[in-house]
């Protein structure tokens, strides 16, 4: 592993194209001794993001009963009225990776022409993957798929002229085999290539920035090309408050995902009350091993607490793939991908769509909370990807991670269609959507060992999130400093148990995903903007 230099970037190996500032990393932080803790801030974008977080969790906790309503309706208003620019964005994503990997610019390698991976191919995948995708696959493997085939199925409803229904595109009435390609197809299309090429094309920035040009690990150095030397000023300071807001609260929607249904599976196996009391509880307790994980660093937490993410979650996907209907679940896979680029062009329309509440309830959150979870996740991917080159690492972060999401919903959603098709087992698709996951193991043998075994994926996926999640909020808060003080990380890492617990008891799920919409919107623009001056700074580095 290559070493730092005294500004705390790692220096380039080989041939780079460094960029010539006099910015000295941290040059605008504080650094303070209280009692036996140390820290290391970067005034503005430290205080400023911790006030505003501070403040929003008072005031949640203190107006409860007001702010429910009033996050419903924020969630409602911003996906009906900014659905078409959110499917645009993600669509310009992808274009921009695909792009990428087929121009010669795929050959600039990441830490210079003769920089050596710092992770091996499962570790690396691990990591990635964990932090991505992690309590999402659990809490929707099952749901979504279900839920989509049955939209379908039941077909379209017209009232006053408007389509009331949940159906994507025009549906499939009372076609069970279509309903479930399209409702495949549907589910596939938010969980891909789309939110992928989300967090590839901000990763791809982070890295390019800081391993090869020596600017910071933060947002603003992504947009050094547009901005030149003002990156260092308000500009900057006020992307990189944007990136720490946006990162908490796209958090806090996955934490609060993850302790519904971990509470769900709690009350599903041993009888404890699925309330909301119990969801804080989950909270504080997996916010408290979080912390341990925090403290432990990278290589000793994060990436071990992954592997053990993807061992458990083989297992789980092996077990289904066995004794669930297997031949179904692998013919169902070829088909599944087909209908999902089958059906890519109709789904990625951003304009003239009949079916709002699929496009806007569904896809338009999605890639609003994809985005929000973007400047976390693309962090981390880029603090993990040095080394490799540009089209292995577009390949690899687009590729590996979408055919495993492919396969992961073709067996739990697959088998759970199957349940309700063939065999008639009705209570998967009527139980609550945290629930729907254990209800669906529970028509499979071992119920209480698998059930378990889910159990433990949530709330591990949910430790390694929050953990990897505090490492990257701190590294911007810093002003870019990978080895801040640890008492930072324990600061944002609480907060973020925080900010998830305010948010449940003042609009539940919908107070979790408001939030996650309003801050990905501007975030949005932020991106489409760093695509430019991505494209700007590659075409500056050496090839090869």
């Amino acid at each position: 592993m290559a070493e730092k230099d005294n500004h705390d970037v790692i220096a380039p190996e080989g041939k780079v194209t460094p960029i010539d500032t006099d910015y000295q990393i941290g040059q605008d932080n504080i650094a303070l001794q209280i009692g036996p803790f140390g820290l290391d801030i970067h005034n503005r974008v430290f205080m400023i993001s911790g006030l505003a977080i501070v403040a929003f969790v008072f005031l949640t906790l203190a107006f409860q009963n007001q702010v429910g309503p009033m996050f419903s309706d924020l969630r409602g208003w911003l996906t009906s009225t900014l659905d078409w620019f959110f499917l645009s964005a993600g669509n310009i994503f992808v274009l921009v990776c695909l792009g990428l990997i087929i121009s010669p610019l795929g050959k600039v390698r990441i830490g210079g022409t003769e920089a050596s991976p710092d992770f091996t191919y499962i570790g690396w995948f691990s990591m990635l993957f964990a932090a991505g995708m992690g309590i999402g696959l659990m809490f929707f493997g099952v749901s979504e798929p279900l839920t989509h085939f049955g939209t379908s199925f039941a077909g379209t409803t017209v009232e006053n002229g408007v389509r009331t229904d949940w159906a994507p595109l025009g549906g499939a009435a009372g076609n069970a085999a279509e309903a479930s390609r399209l409702g495949m197809a549907a589910t596939l299309y938010h969980w891909a290539l789309h939110p992928w090429a989300i967090y590839a094309v901000l990763a791809l920035g982070l890295a390019i920035f800081s391993f090869n040009k020596g600017l910071p690990l933060t947002m603003r150095s992504v947009l050094y090309p547009l901005l030149g030397e003002r990156v260092w000023g308000w500009p900057g300071h006020i992307i990189d408050i944007l990136a720490v807001v946006a990162t908490l609260f796209g958090l806090a929607t996955s934490l609060g995902y993850g302790a519904s249904q971990a509470s769900a599976g709690l009350n599903f196996l041993f009888d404890i009350p699925d309330t909301v009391t119990t969801q804080v509880v989950l909270v504080i307790l997996i916010t408290l091993v979080a912390l341990v994980s925090v403290l432990a660093g990278l290589d000793a937490g994060v990436k071990r607490l992954s592997e053990i993410n993807m061992g458990l979650a083989a297992l789980l996907l092996g077990f289904v793939l066995i004794v669930g209907p297997t031949l179904l679940i692998f013919t169902g896979l070829f088909n599944n991908i087909v209908a999902y680029f089958g059906y890519f062009p109709a789904l990625s329309m951003p304009f003239g769509r009949e079916d709002a509440n699929y496009s806007q309830g569904w896809t338009a959150f999605y890639w609003a909370w994809w985005i929000s979870w973007s400047p976390f996740v693309g962090m981390f991917i880029a603090r993990v990807s040095r080394g490799r080159s540009v089209r292995e690492f577009l390949i690899a972060v687009l590729v590996v991670p979408t055919s495993a999401c492919m396969l992961w919903f073709s067996a739990f959603g697959g088998t759970a269609i199957d349940l309700v098709v063939s065999d008639g087992i009705k209570a998967v698709s009527e139980a609550a959507l945290p629930l729907q996951l254990f209800v669906m193991l529970e028509q499979l043998p071992l119920t209480a060992i698998t059930s378990f075994i889910g159990i433990v994926l949530v709330v591990v996926f949910f430790v390694t999130s929050s953990d990897s999640g505090s490492l990257v909020i701190d590294t911007i808060a810093a002003g870019g400093k990978v080895n801040a003080p640890k008492p930072q990380r324990v600061f944002w890492c609480t907060f973020e148990g925080l900010v998830a617990i305010a948010l449940m008891l003042g609009g539940g799920l919908a107070g979790l995903q408001a939030m996650a919409v309003s801050t990905g919107f501007p975030f949005t623009i932020v991106l489409l903007i760093s695509c430019v001056a991505l494209i700007k700074g590659l075409m500056s580095e050496p090839r090869g």
